[in-house]
């Protein structure tokens, strides 16, 4: 699982995107983003990488699909490699199929680029902080038959909190949300990891996220 980022006021980030004009207008953007420090930019994906290797930063935003390495694969990669940069898709695309591969890939985020650049800070931070983000115009294209089949098992409880964890939060702040105690949020969460035979909680969110058990 990708760490946290430090507490030093700012998260790192890398963007990545074939069009100029996105990019452009996306690092214009982050460069007046207090607590976002955007790193370094590339307009391909094997630049991507090699900036992602150069700098690691906390989070790196790439365009799915882009000349090179696409967006899945440099989550692929990233993710076998257990590597402390988190990965946001920035994406024009709303395949569901394309996006359940992204979330077996280990892509943390996604963002469609018609969203308001004030999303593209929050997702920032949410996978800064060890979240998951997903925006809400993609929710119902994750949408699969097993879902149906799935709400039964994870309770509603156990939704709640899975939801609080993409958001970012951790366990001390979701008992206070939910007011309960931190223990019984990691029963919780220990519970639905092993009804969706996730190995971690952000696979558990991840998983929840892709069944649509949580939105």
């Amino acid at each position: 699982m990708p760490e946290a980022a430090e507490r030093t006021g700012s998260y790192r980030c890398v963007i990545a995107d074939d069009h100029p004009a996105i990019l452009d207008a996306v690092s214009r953007y982050l460069a007046d983003v207090e607590d976002v420090e955007l790193v370094a930019r590339a307009q391909n994906g094997d630049e991507a990488l090699r900036l992602i290797e150069e700098h690691a930063p906390d989070v790196a935003v790439v365009d799915i699909r882009m000349p090179g390495v696409g967006g899945i694969d440099i989550a692929r990669k990233l993710s076998a490699e257990e590597s402390k940069t988190a990965v946001i898709l920035y994406t024009g695309h709303s395949d569901r199929s394309l996006l359940l591969e992204a979330l077996d890939a280990g892509a943390r985020g996604f963002l469609v680029k018609e969203a308001p650049l004030d999303d593209l800070a929050r997702a920032i931070r949410t996978i800064g902080e060890g979240g998951t983000y997903v925006d809400p115009a993609l929710a119902g294209v994750l949408v699969g038959p097993q879902a149906a089949e799935r709400l039964p098992t994870v309770t509603k409880r156990e939704r709640e909190i899975l939801r609080l964890l993409a958001d970012g939060m951790r366990n001390e702040q979701v008992a206070l949300e939910l007011s309960i105690s931190p223990l019984t949020v990691r029963s919780h969460v220990k519970n639905a990891m092993e009804k969706l035979e996730a190995d971690t909680r952000t696979e558990a969110v991840a998983k929840a996220l892709r069944e649509s058990l949580i939105a």
